[in-house]
């Protein structure tokens, strides 16, 4: 910011948005504690107006009310101002630490089109397009979830709906479909004719992929495949292990036959190949023979793909904090972080 805030007239004042310089000063502080308060106004006001952030927001992160941030800010304040000057300069500190570590955060490929990410992403529209049921079961850290959200991004009239220990039963199902597709529906009468002309989409193909779908009961799947039989929607179900044993084995269990004799599409991958790793490791861009060997050391370990990331994420802040690139030491210290163990 090119001007700075000034503590001394109203005319003088500097004003953005709801921020203005103060226009009064605590006279009353001793002089060293004065002048501690102007500097940490003019941080505050440069801070605030440079991140777009509101009052109310400053307040919370400093961990202060609102109704003493604000006097103490304005000078106004009658309480004790070293107190109020503690929580400001923990939440200055704090603010200078994010900043350095998301400038020292390397950039995470948003997509990376994996032998296993491709098999995904075909059944995804083999279950649309068909239309049909799909199972897919990848193992944790492999990317389920991102290939769900990618094929939303790429695929119009398909949606993913996440489901948690809460939303389980019939009814829960059906509102957490009806909330994604935006239906204000509140009969629960009325809500599955409503979800399915939704779905429906004059004509044109629609997918529900139900993430975390082994927490659905087997009678909330058999009503999601309603919407298959009756309006031509595509379903999809994403999860893990369990979802395969109890929809998409071979050998259908009791009850599950109407189920099985639809699904047309079974994925079930519990590790990523050596081909899945390399490409993973290589989207990253690195250029060094033992970084990449490496992460895909890294790789092959329980967490996979995503042990892979967050290794990566926590090496780029270290290695900027040491003042150096992303090396193989780098990696090393950042996995015996994690995962408390040496990587060879």
């Amino acid at each position: 910011m090119d001007e700075k805030i000034t503590n001394e007239t109203p005319a003088q004042e500097k004003r953005i948005g709801e921020w203005a310089a103060p226009t009064s000063e605590p006279s009353h502080l001793a002089p060293q504690a004065l002048t501690d308060w102007r500097d940490l106004t003019r941080t505050v006001f440069d801070i605030a107006t440079k991140c777009s952030l509101t009052k109310t927001q400053i307040a919370s992160r400093a961990n202060m009310p609102l109704s003493t941030f604000s006097p103490w800010y304005d000078g106004t304040y009658t309480g004790n101002y070293p107190n109020q000057a503690v929580k400001i300069r923990n939440f200055l500190r704090a603010h200078e630490e994010t900043i350095a570590a998301n400038a020292a955060a390397i950039e995470e490929p948003e997509w990376v089109d994996t032998p296993t990410a491709q098999r995904v992403m075909t059944a995804l529209s083999y279950a649309q397009q068909a239309p049909a049921m799909a199972t897919i079961t990848l193992g944790s850290g492999m990317g389920k979830t991102t290939c769900a959200k990618r094929y939303v991004q790429t695929h119009p009239n398909a949606y993913r709906i996440v489901l948690r220990p809460s939303i389980s039963s019939v009814s829960a199902v059906l509102r957490a479909v009806a909330n994604v597709l935006g239906i204000q529906e509140r009969d629960p009468n009325k809500l599955p004719e409503a979800i399915g002309e939704k779905v429906k989409r004059n004509g044109k193909r629609s997918l529900l992929m139900i993430d975390e779908a082994q927490w659905a009961t087997e009678r909330a799947v058999n009503e999601l495949r309603f919407f298959l039989d009756e309006y031509g929607c595509g379903l999809a179900l994403l999860g893990n292990d369990e979802v395969h044993s109890r929809f998409g084995d071979m050998t259908p269990k009791e009850g599950m036959a109407q189920i099985h004799r639809r699904t047309g599409a079974r994925i079930r991958v519990l590790k990523p190949t050596p081909a899945d790793i390399a490409a993973f490791v290589t989207a990253w861009g690195f250029e060094d023979p033992e970084v990449m060997r490496l992460l895909k050391v890294i790789g092959g370990k329980p967490g996979y793909l995503g042990q892979i990331t967050e290794t990566i994420k926590l090496a780029s802040i270290l290695a900027a904090g040491a003042g150096r690139p992303i090396d193989a030491a780098a990696i090393r210290e950042a996995w015996d972080n994690r995962a408390n163990e040496e990587v060879r």
